[in-house]
């Protein structure tokens, strides 16, 4: 199939190419490239794989001719980089997306796939499981207070509020020829050639690799729900090959029910993992974010119950735990992406104040 993945160079997005490219796919990345090629350099002289280096706010359509299905995760991610700049993150985030959708549909695009984030729950903590501590194996989970897919959402950041307005408005562009899902992931973890250690289990790792310390956000009881990114590349990969009446027009939640929990837990559960003495090093006001999510529609839709998880939290640990002592992953500035933006706004800025004529030196 010919598809094409904008931020196809991000976290994920470089994950899920190689795969779309390993299962004899045709794939075209279009990524702004802010923090570089090098997540692709394995890929990069693949002839299947065709780079643009453009903004979903602008690119030119007709890349979208004879493009099968379009997996749009072009995005400013995370609550954190949603407030550097929320007007910029409605800008991309909603309106960079509704024109993605738009456009596919116009130029007879088959498939349409969303990522969105289960952000958009925002605080709906269940007060009967705020004092579950034990989450080793998630025993004392009940399904019947997870939150699902007809459950109200409550968006609270920038971040989230644009998720939840791009996912009502794309699904509203569905039709016979034109099939929309709205894919809701879990926050993601472990390896990527493009790392991000702010996210909690990778920020975690990191934490406990430079100082013997987890840093966990205040109060420690708040839930999330987590899943691997190899396994969040397979979810794409399973929503692009199921049939079209399932899945047209609608949300599903990606990730794994036994993969809710609390963060003081999953703190335990991560040192434990890497078995490495360490102290917990609290940080921020209470969170006001907490999700326990239920996943059972896309299990029993897209992945017809056997969808399963290939990583545990403890095994992705130890993954981005071994690359960390190896030196194959390195904590760089643009390893956390709020921190990069900063930069290159500052380094923007600094350079407009001293250029001539389009001319630096």
């Amino acid at each position: 199939m010919q598809i094409l993945v904008t931020g196809g160079a991000g976290y994920i997005g470089s994950v899920l190419v190689r795969l779309l490219l390993e299962t004899g796919n045709r794939v075209q990345c279009l990524d702004r490239f802010f923090f570089g090629k090098d997540s692709l350099k394995e890929v990069i002289s693949n002839p299947n794989l065709e780079i643009i280096k453009d903004d979903i706010r602008w690119f030119d359509p007709k890349i979208l001719k004879n493009v099968d299905v379009v997996m749009d995760l072009a995005a400013l991610s995370n609550d954190p980089t949603g407030e550097l700049d929320p007007s910029k993150t409605f800008d991309i985030n909603y309106l960079g997306r509704i024109r993605v959708a738009r456009l596919s549909k116009e130029y007879r695009v088959k498939r349409y796939i969303l990522a969105s984030s289960c952000s958009v729950y925002g605080f709906n903590k269940n007060e009967d499981n705020n004092d579950n501590h034990n989450n080793d194996t998630n025993e004392n989970n009940n399904n019947d207070s997870l939150l699902d897919e007809t459950s109200k959402i409550n968006p609270l950041t920038s971040y989230a509020k644009a998720n939840a307005k791009a996912e009502e408005d794309v699904l509203l562009l569905s039709s016979s020829n034109f099939t929309v899902t709205a894919l809701r992931f879990a926050t993601v973890y472990g390896y990527s050639a493009r790392m991000r250690f702010d996210l909690a289990i990778n920020a975690m790792v990191l934490a406990l690799f430079k100082s013997q310390k987890i840093s966990v956000m205040r109060d420690g009881t708040q839930w999330r729900p987590f899943m691997h990114i190899q396994d969040a590349a397979i979810a794409y990969k399973l929503v692009m090959d199921t049939m079209p009446d399932t899945i047209n027009g609608q949300i599903f939640n990606v990730g794994f029910d036994e993969q809710n929990y609390q963060m003081l837990p999953l703190s335990e559960l991560i040192g434990k993992s890497i078995n490495v003495d360490y102290e917990v090093d609290w940080y921020g006001s209470s969170d006001s974010r907490s999700y326990k999510v239920s996943f059972k529609k896309f299990k029993e839709t897209v992945g017809n119950n056997n969808f399963k998880p290939l990583y545990s939290p403890q095994e992705g640990a130890m993954e981005v735990y071994k690359a960390l002592k190896s030196g194959k992953l390195k904590e760089t500035l643009q390893t956390k992406t709020v921190e990069w933006y900063k930069y290159l706004i500052n380094s923007y800025e600094s350079i407009s104040e001293v250029t001539i004529r389009n001319t630096l030196l």
